[in-house]
């Protein structure tokens, strides 16, 4: 089994979530992920060793950014999690900090 870490931008998303189906489809892509980590889209360039992992819920597309981290126990650390719209903009501004 593989740890899970979720940073408090991802956190702050999920706590904001509202409607108890899109919770589930979240918590179901989660579970997915843990499944194979490596499921994800790999990204290059400045957001080279991030992996995002998109989904479509009610005509709205979201993404969910993570890395694994691969020490005793693979460590999965959910970074950010939203809607595609301005996505990566806030993901790199998050990365930069």
């Amino acid at each position: 089994m593989h740890n899970l870490i979720i940073l408090p931008a991802a956190a702050r998303f999920f706590k904001k979530i509202k409607e108890k189906p899109l919770e589930l489809a979240f918590q179901n892509n989660i579970d997915e992920i843990i499944k194979d980590p490596y499921k994800g889209e790999p990204k290059t360039g400045d957001l080279s060793g991030v992996y995002c992992y998109d989904f479509f819920y009610n005509k709205t597309n979201y993404e969910i950014t993570y890395t694994v981290i691969e020490k005793n126990n693979k460590t999965i650390v959910i970074i950010l999690a939203g809607t595609r719209e301005n996505f990566y903009n806030q993901l790199k501004r998050y990365m930069k900090k």
